[in-house]
């Protein structure tokens, strides 16, 4: 059997995103049988990843790999991440975990599956022909996570030979309904919004209404279980070892 899979997603207060991770581990289970695919969230949620790298350890695994289901290298990323595994050595028990990079881009590079799971997303809303496009955040106060989602407007628009802009749902502007203000105003006719956010919630209604609320033609789904997203997760474990973060989580040390 192959070294078990922890998924680590945000979490949320609402139900459905946390029944879109579980579907996502389960068609990455199906994607890469033969190793336990397990999820879990750093807040509202359970169980957290020191939980479940705890009950690997126990179990008798010495080996896991650890996903970061976040879009940008932000502060959970930085901080509550390794806080979680550092918080397993308190345990006693051993367990080497593998921290891969997060699902947005890494450096300069956007992963193509990335940007082909926001452009199938997009399809399936079926905006028809559009001239501008609003790419829609959660949103974060870390400049650096900023950049990253703006590399992923540029080269998505690239793809699609459109302008494109970026929009938070909340910690920085502009909002989606400026942001497809500004577009229309500077003459856009059609503006399409593509949604930024690995699974539903409170975020990603309030981007639908304001998007729709200030003329947007549509509004694509979250990213959840598309397959080119879990085709992302795939490269991001099939990453050579010098590029994953080694933590040994030993309450002997």
């Amino acid at each position: 059997m192959g070294d078990p899979v922890v998924l680590v997603a945000h979490g949320s207060r609402d139900p459905r995103a946390a029944d879109a991770i579980r579907g996502l581990a389960r068609a990455v289970s199906v994607a890469r049988p033969g190793a336990p695919v397990l999820a879990s969230w750093l807040d509202h949620t359970e169980p957290d990843p020191t939980t479940v790298l705890r009950e690997l350890a126990v179990a008798g695994h010495s080996r896991a790999i650890l996903v970061p289901l976040l879009l940008t290298a932000a502060y959970h990323r930085r901080v509550d991440i390794p806080t979680a595994v550092e918080a397993a050595q308190r345990s006693g028990l051993t367990i080497r975990v593998d921290i891969t990079d997060v699902l947005g881009p890494v450096g300069d590079e956007v992963d193509p599956a990335l940007l082909a799971a926001l452009r199938h997303r997009l399809a399936e809303a079926d905006p028809g022909r559009f001239d501008a496009l609003v790419l829609a955040a959660a949103g974060t106060r870390d400049p650096a996570a900023r950049a990253s989602v703006g590399r992923v407007a540029q080269a998505l628009g690239a793809a699609l030979d459109t302008p494109t802009r970026v929009s938070y749902a909340s910690a920085a502007p502009p909002a989606v309904n400026v942001a497809v203000q500004r577009l229309r105003a500077a003459g856009a006719q059609r503006v399409a919004v593509a949604a930024y956010f690995l699974a539903p919630g409170l975020f990603h209604d309030a981007v639908t209404t304001a998007a729709r609320a200030a003329g947007a033609i549509a509004v694509s789904a979250p990213l959840t279980t598309a397959p080119d997203l879990v085709t992302l997760i795939l490269h991001r474990l099939s990453h050579p070892p010098q590029a994953l973060v080694d933590h040994e989580v030993d309450g002997g040390r």
